[in-house]
């Protein structure tokens, strides 16, 4: 599983909040024990982007739609000129509003809820979370991902990596169904 590195670009520590510097460090030194995905809830947008799992983009005019094959989950980009909308009800996957920007699509993310974590290590997010995306089809086989990262409440400044996608054609997505809760009563105290 790929995660997020402890060091963006150029070499500059991901400038963490205190607060949110002792949270990912108690999360990192108990292995990310209490992870979301313990609970069968969904990654969030960054961690499915660095998270090293199938998915499949289906592109119309309005809208992209990504598909995960982990926890069966989908996630929206509206590509019909709209402005990011306010958020009534934060959500893990947040509200997406993509737009062309010649070969790179540049998808901006709102909306997040404060339940979710940047990625499997546990980077804190809050819902002052905005996510901007650069998608870019490298060649064929490959698409190159630009994220940055822009949290003020958890973060001293944004801050931005670069990830891999290989593309892979004509594969099929399988189910993939979480089953932890049914063993959530076993993990407690471990």
């Amino acid at each position: 599983m790929r995660h997020l590195p402890d060091l963006a670009v150029d070499g500059v520590q991901v400038p963490l909040q205190p607060w949110a510097a002792a949270l990912y460090k108690e999360r990192r030194d108990n292995q990310g024990k209490g992870r979301p995905s313990e609970r069968c809830l969904t990654h969030g947008v960054t961690d499915f982007d660095a998270l090293a799992a199938p998915r499949k983009i289906l592109q119309t005019p309005g809208v992209i739609v990504m598909m995960f094959e982990a926890y069966n989950h989908y996630r929206q980009i509206l590509m019909d000129g709209r402005p990011l909308p306010k958020p009534t009800e934060p959500a893990y996957m947040g509200y997406s509003v993509g737009k062309w920007d010649g070969d790179t699509l540049v998808v901006d993310t709102t909306g997040f809820n404060d339940k979710g974590w940047l990625d499997d290590l546990g980077h804190p997010q809050t819902e002052a979370l905005h996510v901007t995306e650069r998608f870019r089809r490298r060649d064929f086989g490959h698409i190159d991902l630009q994220l940055t990262i822009d949290d003020p409440k958890a973060y001293t400044k944004p801050w931005t990596v670069n990830l891999g996608w290989n593309y892979v054609p004509d594969e099929e997505l399988i189910e993939s169904i979480c089953d932890n809760e049914k063993d959530a009563q076993h993990m407690v105290g471990k």
